[in-house]
């Protein structure tokens, strides 16, 4: 690891360097989940936190909302899933300046996820090496943490996503209605439903991209968010989340069911299974991390080719979130020229810090 490895600017960079880098990912991850529980519990911290990171207040806001999935978003860059799980600071990651959130990915039981260490940093490329698992308190904590949050006047304002997978334990046969129960339970307070099949470290859930297999996981989903829309009546959209490792024309299939069945669109992409020569990080140290989802930087190109591929085979209507290898406002602002309606990051701002989706959000209202 050289000085040119590590982030150099402001206070962050210090930080980064003397000490975030030297803890293990996943504890200074819940390090950073506290600190901000703690800030956004204080009287007036949540006006702290957006003064801190030059957020603006967003009832006296007066920029141009971007309208996408029937809600108002401030920033189109949002947090991917993963940073959240189970939904403990929502409030305070908007605070920051994202556009939304999403939270998850949860699944339908709690569960602890695969055994420690599972989460890598790759400074050197500025990447992620996680093999997670899915570690979540399940559906029915989050539905309780979401309630909470959306009885307070900031929370029914907030854009929050909820990412929804399969539990390790349910077989791949009873899929469809793991994913409804999670469905069910979650559709109520979120803005809009994201069903995972492409993460790579819950055995055989990649299977379930296939088209046979998805359909009636899709199917499911969407009649439970129908069945919300009836009595709340509020639409709850659904979107699908693939992998970057499909071969071409499995996306156009994805692609195509999504359309049919009638989801929203397509989030595009999660990490990736490859492991591309490009890394500058050693390959003995990339051999001994093994399995798990790479992010970052060099998910980009991947992540540009399957938006492409989405938007000329999706109804025009579609949406679309780009996800992957987004680190700069010239990047969302390519997305977003390119066909995304939104776009999400999470790897950047491990690197960045926790001003990365203010700055981004300025940088975009300047251009």
């Amino acid at each position: 690891m050289t000085s040119d490895d590590i982030p150099r600017r402001g206070p962050y960079g210090l930080l980064f360097r003397h000490v975030l880098s030297r803890l293990d990912p996943e504890r200074a991850h819940r390090l950073t989940v506290r600190a901000l529980q703690v800030a956004h519990s204080v009287p007036c911290g949540p006006t702290l936190l957006r003064t801190a990171f030059g957020i603006p207040d967003p009832m006296r806001d007066g920029r141009p909302a971007r309208t996408v999935l029937g809600v108002e978003h401030r920033s189109p860059l949002g947090l991917a899933a993963g940073f959240d799980k189970d939904g403990e600071v929502p409030l305070a990651l908007l605070d920051l300046g994202f556009g939304h959130v999403e939270v998850g990915t949860v699944t339908a039981k709690a569960q602890p996820g695969n055994p420690r260490p599972r989460s890598f940093r790759l400074v050197a490329d500025r990447s992620l090496i996680n093999r997670m698992g899915f570690n979540n308190h399940g559906a029915q904590a989050l539905a309780k943490r979401l309630a909470r949050a959306r009885r307070t006047e900031r929370g029914q304002r907030a854009v929050i996503g909820v990412n929804i997978g399969k539990s390790k334990v349910t077989a791949l046969e009873d899929a469809a209605e793991d994913y409804r129960f999670s469905a069910r339970l979650l559709a109520p307070y979120a803005d809009y439903l994201a069903i995972n099949v492409s993460s790579p470290n819950t055995p055989g859930l990649r299977d379930l991209q296939s088209v046979e297999m998805l359909r009636p996981i899709l199917e499911a989903v969407v009649q439970e968010a129908e069945r919300t829309r009836t009595r709340l009546r509020r639409e709850v959209p659904v979107l699908v989340k693939i992998a970057p490792d499909l071969h071409d024309e499995d996306v156009e299939a994805v692609a195509r069911l999504a359309a049919e069945v009638g989801l929203a669109g397509v989030i595009a992409t999660n990490t990736t299974i490859a492991r591309p020569e490009s890394l500058r990080t050693d390959r003995a140290r990339i051999e001994r991390i093994g399995a798990g989802g790479l992010s970052g930087p060099v998910l980009d190109v991947r992540s540009r080719e399957v938006l492409h591929l989405l938007r000329a085979v999706l109804p025009e209507d579609a949406v679309i979130i780009s996800c992957g290898g987004v680190s700069s406002a010239e990047d969302v602002q390519e997305r977003l020229e390119a066909g995304a309606d939104l776009v999400q990051g999470y790897t950047a701002m491990i690197y960045e810090g926790p001003s990365w989706p203010g700055t981004i959000a300025r940088e975009l209202l300047a251009d």
